[in-house]
């Protein structure tokens, strides 16, 4: 069987968790080949393949992905803190350049300090440090400017709708409470 020119790539990024995003050259091929992909994921891991018009990204039924839930839980934190302090945290997202001494701030000044430190993913700087420049690297959530400065990348998006999803869920679930 012949596969596309960089089937590969697109297989091992997708399957250790990596965003492949609208601006990497492979991005296009998956976009073209999207119904062979999502055959072949499906085939092949029961994987559920998603393409954005910015990223692409697998979803699977079975997973006990604790890294999901950690960076789920950093960008709940950091957007509640950006919104405490006045900020469009939409725009944050989508638009800022961070440092990693602002995170830290943020973090270290959260009402949510409990839950912080509680997390092995964000209990200290150190923690932090490795979840944004190693991991949320790796994963292209962010992209490093040097090596104190980031910004994120439209992978963000995962989290916030997922975060979204949830919330509704509960209001729904309260109202029927009601």
């Amino acid at each position: 069987m012949e596969y596309p020119q960089n089937h590969r790539r697109i297989v091992e990024e997708l399957t250790t968790g990596k965003f492949i995003l609208s601006r990497d050259k492979h991005f296009e091929e998956l976009v073209q080949k999207e119904e062979f992909y999502a055959e072949f994921f499906k085939v092949s891991f029961d994987y559920i393949l998603n393409i954005t018009t910015e990223y692409a990204f697998l979803i699977s039924k079975e997973t006990d992905e604790n890294m999901s839930r950690d960076i789920s839980i950093f960008f709940a934190i950091f957007c509640y803190e950006l919104d405490k302090q006045g900020k469009n945290f939409l725009d944050g997202l989508q638009y800022a350049e961070y440092s990693f001494e602002e995170i830290n701030i943020l973090f270290d000044n959260s009402s949510y300090i409990d839950l912080i430190q509680s997390n092995k993913q964000l209990k200290d700087a150190e923690a932090r440090r490795r979840l944004i420049f190693s991991t949320m690297a790796r994963k292209n959530i962010i992209e490093k400017v040097n090596e104190d400065r980031f910004y994120f990348t439209p992978a963000y998006k995962v989290f916030t709708e997922f975060a979204k999803v949830l919330s509704n869920q509960r209001s729904l679930e309260e109202s029927v409470e009601e």
